[in-house]
């Protein structure tokens, strides 16, 4: 099992858009093979904050997720919002920074 974190800087009062532009991808994600969970907040305190929290059973079946046209389609919709990201992917072992 892997936990994947994605902190994402946004633009300021855009986290209605990026909600909606995540929205499809959160809901096909969860459906997908070794999806354990797949969730997205939003910092109460800093509305510029978003991270996604996702487990998965396999590096195999996380890279299959990766390469969905629901995940690229979240890539362009975000594009407009997204400031900066840093992907981290957490193995019992060791940390991959994407």
């Amino acid at each position: 099992m892997l936990h994947l974190i994605a902190s994402l800087r946004i633009k300021p009062g855009t986290g209605a858009d990026v909600v909606a532009a995540a929205t499809p991808c959160i809901l096909a994600t969860r459906k997908e093979e070794g999806c354990l969970r797949y969730e997205m907040f939003i910092d109460p305190m800093d509305e510029t904050n978003v991270v996604f929290v996702e487990e998965w059973e396999s590096r195999e079946l996380l890279g299959r997720h990766i390469a969905t046209p629901h995940v690229a389609a979240w890539h362009q919709a975000g594009k407009p919002f997204i400031v900066s990201e840093k992907v981290e992917v957490i193995y019992p072992e060791r940390t991959e920074i994407l």
